[in-house]
C-alpha cells in the first residue's frame, strides 16, 4: 500500500515550504501600523540564513479593510514592500486574508456588528470582495507562493464547542472564498487556514470537513498544539494528525506548530522541534511553517500579549533576532531536506493497515460523539506502538473501504465497526491476511461491549459477557504469558501492560475458545490472546484493551504493545525494511525517484544510545558515503542514513 506523501506542486522555486508564521517584532498583529522596512529585512535575513524559504503572512482584517467597500491602500503599499523584501531574500510568502483571530483574541472590523461570518449573505459578500481585491493587488508578485483564506476560523466564526455551523454552510462559505481567489486571477495553491480541526482529524464536528472542502483547496494545513501526558505520544502527535489529515490524498503542510519558551526549557524546545519536524515528515507532511518568527517582549502592553503573556515567546528568534533552539533545529532539518532532495522523495510502501473506524468521522444515528475521543486516543497509541516496532503503517479509512493488499490489519481497542467492514475483515483473513483486534468495552455505560456483529465467528470464540455489566480488570498490571511461539515472541515469555480506564473501559472480554487457539493467558489463566486460523490467513483477538489502557496511562511509552505488533508483522509477513532492537529508536524509510533509499532513526531516549540496525542493505553516511554499522544517536536525536 502507498502511504500518503503528496508534494505541493507549483511553478515556485521555494517548494517544499519550510518557514515561519510572520509578525514583525515591531508590532505583532499591528505591524502594518508600525511597519519598519529595515527591521523586516533583518528578520527575514535571519530566517533565510538558517535555511527557511518562506513565511506565512497576514492581512490583519480590521486594518486592511476599515470600511465595507474600502481597502487601506497605504497598508497595501507596505505589504508590497514586504513582498519585495521576500524577493530580495530569495523567499516566498503565503498571505492570509480573513485575520480576525490571533493568539488568544478575536478582532472584528468596526463595521461587522453582530453579523454571522458564514450565514449573513452581505457579510460573506464583503469577505469575498476583500479576498478578491487583495488577490488582484498581489497575485503577480513573485514572492506570493500560496494563499490562505483565514486564520483558525473555527475559533473566530463561532466557538465550535457551543454552536458549530453546519458543514453545508461552511463548505459553501469556503467555496465562495476560494472561488474569489481564482476569479481574481490567483493561480497559486490555496487552502483555508482553519487548522484541520474538523471531524475527520479530531472527531469533533466544527463544520469544517476536509472531505467536503477538498474540491476547492489544494492542500490541507493542520495546526497542532495539543499536549499529552506521555513524551513519545507528544513527539508523535503532529505526525499522527498529519496522517489523519491526509484523508483526501491532498498535500499536507504542517501549517502551525510550536511552543512558548515561557512554558518549556530552551533545550526541550529544541527537542520538541526536532521530533516534530522529522516525525511529521515520516507521517506524510511535505511542508512546515513554525509558529512563529520572533518574540515580542516590547509589546507587553498590547493585546493579546497583555493577557496572554506566554504568547510573547513563541518565537524561533528572540526579541533581538538571535536564533533560539527551534531555529537551530529548523536549520539542521533544512540541510537534511536538501541532502536527500526531499521534493523527489516519497514514503516507502507499507504492508500494514491501521484501520480508522468510520465512527470517528460519521454521525451514524444514535451513535455518540463522546465515543470519538476513545477512537482518536486508541489510534494514536497504536500508531506510537507501531513506530516502536519499526512497522510502517498506512492509514486505512473504514469509510472509504479497506484496502485489498494489506498483509496485516490493526484495529487497536476497536469497539465499533460497520457490518460491511466486519464481513470484509473476515474475507481478508480467509484470503491470507492477518487481522488483529483488541477488545474494548467503551468509556460509557450505554451499549457496553462490541458494536459489531458475530465477534465469536470472526475470532473463533464464544464470549461470556453479561448484559450491561462490564467485567472489571482488578489487577494493577496485565501480565500476558505466551503458551506457544507467536511470531518473534517465544513460549514462556511474559509481556506486562499498564491497566487504566474508567469503570466502563477498564474491562476485559471473557471468552472460551471455539476454534481459536489460546496463545497467551493472563495472570489468572484466562485467555488474553487468541489466534483463529481461517482460510489462508488468521484473526487474532486480544481480550484486553491494550492500546486504550496505555493511552490513558501517563508516561506509558515505550510499553510492550510494540512487541506484540512486531510479532504480528512476523506472523503476517508484513515488511519492516529496517529494524532496531530497542523500542526507544524508531526506523522508517523514504525512497527517492531514482531508487535511492534513506533511513530515519529517531530516538525517544533521554540518554545517548548506540544501536546496530538490521536492514536489507548497507547503511552509509549522507556525508561522504562511509559505511555505518553501529549508529550513535544523541538524546532524543535523529540520524539520517542512506540504505544501499
Amino acid at each position: 500500500m502507498r502511504r500518503h506523501s503528496a508534494q505541493l506542486t507549483h511553478d515556485s522555486a521555494v517548494l517544499p515550504w519550510l518557514g515561519a508564521n510572520f509578525w514583525s517584532r515591531t508590532g505583532g498583529p499591528l505591524m502594518w501600523r508600525n511597519y519598519e522596512p529595515e527591521t523586516v529585512r533583518e528578520e527575514l535575513a535571519v530566517l533565510r540564513d538558517h535555511g527557511l524559504n518562506m513565511t506565512r503572512s497576514f492581512f490583519y482584517w480590521p486594518d486592511f479593510h476599515p470600511e465595507p467597500g474600502r481597502i487601506d491602500e497605504e497598508l497595501c503599499d507596505r505589504f508590497r514592500d514586504f513582498l519585495d523584501a521576500h524577493t530580495e531574500a530569495g523567499m516566498g510568502t503565503v498571505p492570509t486574508f480573513i485575520v480576525g483571530h490571533m493568539s488568544g483574541e478575536n478582532w472584528d472590523p468596526a463595521w461587522r456588528g453582530d453579523r454571522d461570518l458564514y450565514e449573513d449573505v452581505w457579510l460573506v459578500g464583503r469577505q469575498a470582495w476583500f479576498v478578491s481585491q487583495m488577490t488582484r493587488r498581489f497575485k503577480d508578485h513573485p514572492a506570493v507562493t500560496g494563499w490562505l483564506i483565514t486564520n483558525e476560523m473555527p475559533g473566530y466564526g463561532r466557538i465550535y464547542q457551543v454552536d458549530p455551523p453546519s458543514s453545508d454552510v461552511v463548505t459553501a462559505w469556503a467555496q465562495f472564498m476560494c472561488d474569489a481567489v481564482r476569479a481574481a486571477g490567483g493561480t497559486q495553491p490555496v487552502s483555508l487556514g482553519d487548522g484541520a480541526w474538523g471531524i475527520e482529524v479530531t472527531g469533533r464536528d466544527n463544520g469544517f470537513s476536509l472531505r467536503d472542502t477538498a474540491e476547492y483547496v489544494d492542500f490541507v494545513g493542520p495546526h497542532v498544539y495539543r499536549s499529552d501526558t506521555d513524551r513519545p505520544r507528544q513527539h508523535y502527535r503532529a505526525a499522527f494528525e498529519c496522517e489523519l489529515a491526509a484523508v483526501t490524498g491532498q498535500p499536507v503542510v504542517l501549517e502551525e506548530f510550536g511552543l512558548s519558551t515561557d512554558t518549556v526549557s530552551a533545550a526541550n524546545a529544541g527537542v520538541f522541534y526536532r521530533q516534530t519536524l522529522h516525525n511529521s515528515l515520516l507521517g506524510g507532511a511535505t511542508g512546515w511553517i513554525a509558529w512563529n518568527n520572533t518574540d515580542y517582549d516590547d509589546l507587553w502592553e498590547q493585546s493579546p500579549y497583555d493577557h496572554h503573556p506566554f504568547e510573547m515567546h513563541f518565537g524561533i528568534t528572540d526579541r533581538t533576532g538571535r536564533p533560539k533552539e527551534p531555529l537551530q533545529e529548523l536549520a539542521v532539518f533544512a540541510e537534511v531536506l536538501e541532502r536527500v532532495d526531499f521534493a523527489r522523495c516519497r514514503r516507502a510502501d507499507a504492508d500494514t493497515a491501521l484501520v480508522v473506524p468510520a465512527f470517528l468521522e460519521r454521525g451514524y444515528p444514535y451513535s455518540r460523539p463522546a465515543d470519538r475521543p476513545l477512537i482518536f486516543t486508541s489510534l494514536h497509541q497504536g500508531y506510537v506502538a507501531a513506530r516502536g516496532a519499526d512497522l510502517p503503517v498506512a492509514f486505512s479509512r473504514e469509510a472509504d473501504g479497506l484496502p485489498e493488499d494489506a498483509a496485516l490489519y490493526l484495529l487497536p481497542s476497536t469497539r465499533q465497526l460497520t457490518t460491511r467492514t466486519r464481513r470484509d475483515l473476515e474475507r481478508r483473513a480467509r484470503g491470507g491476511a492477518t487481522v488483529y483486534l483488541s477488545f474494548c468495552s467503551g468509556e460509557h455505560p450505554a451499549t457496553r461491549g462490541p458494536w459489531f456483529h458475530d465477534l465469536d465467528g470472526l475470532f473463533g470464540v464464544e464470549h461470556q459477557l453479561s448484559y450491561g455489566v462490564a467485567e472489571p480488570i482488578e489487577d494493577d498490571v496485565l501480565e500476558m504469558t505466551f503458551l506457544e511461539d507467536f511470531g518473534s515472541l517465544a513460549a514462556g515469555e511474559t509481556l506486562v501492560f499498564p491497566v487504566a480506564g474508567n469503570e466502563d473501559s477498564r474491562a476485559y472480554l471473557p471468552v472460551v475458545p471455539a476454534g481459536a487457539r489460546v496463545v497467551a493467558t493472563d495472570a489468572h489463566g484466562r485467555p488474553a490472546l487468541l489466534c483463529h486460523e481461517t482460510g489462508e490467513g488468521r484473526t487474532v483477538l486480544a481480550t484486553y484493551p491494550l492500546e486504550h489502557m496505555a493511552a490513558r496511562t501517563p508516561r506509558a511509552n515505550p510499553e510492550q504493545t510494540y512487541r506484540l505488533y512486531a510479532a504480528l508483522a512476523d506472523l503476517a509477513g508484513a515488511a519492516r525494511p529496517v529494524t532496531v532492537d530497542t523500542p526507544y529508536v524508531a526506523a522508517d524509510t523514504l525512497v527517492r525517484e531514482d531508487g535511492t533509499r534513506y533511513v530515519w532513526l529517531v530516538s525517544q531516549a533521554a540518554e545517548e544510545l548506540t544501536v546496530r540496525p538490521s536492514a536489507d542493505g548497507e547503511l552509509r553516511e549522507l556525508t561522504g558515503g562511509d559505511p555505518v554499522r553501529d549508529v550513535v544517536i544523541a538524546p532524543y536525536g535523529v540520524r539520517v542514513l542512506e540504505l544501499r
